[in-house]
């Protein structure tokens, strides 16, 4: 189907970046593939070493961080510092999490019990986080990036790259803006993503995982991402793809949040993996509909049909929806979050706003009854009990 909607045309970005290269070998790990990375850190024999800035510190933001200190300290061509941005939080005995942090090496808050790595330093200020940092890792709520880039316009310079690992998309009068186009525009830098099949306290304990790299431009970037990753139990594979990466991360938390009422209110596993598959489904469809370079494949990759499967079963937005289904819709979901999340945010909610104000712009909401449905739930104007006849209900 043809988008017919004007406002699109600054979404469908140019595909005229150069191909991708056939699939590395090996080789691909060395340093000399870093050379157009170098950082303003001199080494010891004055080569120069990329600097990495990890900003947030959630659950995810903060195994992110244990990653990636893990690889700085092995590879040759990145300063073994790894800083992580931290919103100062007061903990419950007067402590700054950032101090509990740089004493403990944990984040108490957030993933406790797990050591992040002696290289790695928390940091309250924005600025001086991202300071001489040239490789820059987004990993925040999506509802807070657009005041991120605000304070960062400016002070990030030179030949950064960047990184969203952030699950969610701004909605703006003129449409829709992933994460990954807020970070380019903003800071003028490349933004690569990562998304995948990734409960971030499995991956603490280090149990198998797997995760995409979608990238635009340069394959070499996305090695060096896949690289700073990488570890024996995760396992990390690029894509030539940045919309449909971003928008599969973006989207699931939506059908996770449908898999959650059928869960609530014990449908059972068949319902549940109709509800996954219809999901699949329209989050296929909507993301070729805003960006026809979309490629089918990369449905199969992690960032897909695995990251449906994994949210869906063990997600937090499933398990906050199951909770708003068992009380029949009474209790809100900002209740609920503040009662079981502690301090961490629930994506699902929003986003299934964010994708509702898409299409009832576009008018395409009887194209996709479920994320229409999964809206009116959330809001109050359907019962729980909805999903499962959302062909049924107009928007």
């Amino acid at each position: 189907m043809r988008i017919r909607s004007s406002f699109f045309s600054i979404f469908l970005l140019s595909s005229s970046s150069s191909s991708p290269s056939p699939s590395p070998s090996s080789s691909f790990f060395s340093s000399s593939r870093f050379s157009s990375l170098s950082a303003m850190s001199p080494g010891a024999n004055g080569d120069f070493k990329s600097r990495v800035t990890v900003v947030g510190s959630g659950n995810w933001g903060s195994v992110a961080a244990k990653l990636i200190a893990s690889n700085a300290l092995k590879l040759p061509s990145f300063h073994d510092e790894v800083r992580m941005w931290v919103f100062e939080e007061v903990l419950p005995n007067g402590e700054k999490l950032t101090d509990v942090i740089n004493k403990t090496n944990e984040n108490v808050k957030y993933l406790p019990g797990i050591k992040l790595g002696r290289n790695v330093v928390a940091d309250p200020d924005l600025e001086n986080a991202v300071k001489e940092a040239n490789m820059l890792v987004f990993v925040t709520p999506h509802q807070f990036m657009g005041g991120i880039c605000k304070k960062l316009k400016g002070k990030v310079t030179g030949e950064v790259e960047a990184i969203s690992l952030v699950k969610g998309m701004e909605v703006k009068k003129e449409g829709p803006c992933m994460i990954s186009s807020l970070i380019s525009k903003e800071l003028g830098i490349n933004s690569c993503v990562l998304m995948g099949a990734n409960i971030a306290n499995e991956i603490a304990v280090e149990k198998f995982s797997e995760a995409t790299v979608g990238y635009r431009e340069s394959r070499e970037i996305a090695d060096t991402w896949v690289q700073l990753f990488s570890t024996p139990y995760f396992m990390v594979t690029p894509v030539h793809d940045v919309e449909g990466v971003e928008l599969c991360g973006t989207l699931k938390n939506v059908v996770a949040i449908a898999a959650g009422f059928v869960d609530g209110l014990e449908m059972g596993n068949n319902t549940k993996a109709a509800i996954m598959r219809i999901g699949l489904r329209e989050m296929r469809a909507l993301s070729k509909l805003l960006f026809p370079s979309v490629k089918d494949s990369t449905f199969f990759e992690s960032c897909g049909v695995a990251d449906v499967i994994t949210t869906c079963l063990g997600g937090r937005n499933r398990r906050v929806a199951e909770a708003f289904a068992q009380s029949g819709g009474k209790r809100s979901f900002d209740e609920l979050e503040a009662e079981m999340l502690q301090g961490q945010k629930l994506q699902g909610v929003s986003t299934a706003r964010e994708v509702y104000e898409v299409l009832n712009h576009c008018g395409w909401l009887e194209m996709f009854p479920l994320f229409s449905t999964v809206h009116q739930i959330c809001t109050g104007r359907l019962k729980p009990e909805a999903i499962v006849h959302y062909r049924d209900h107009k928007a």
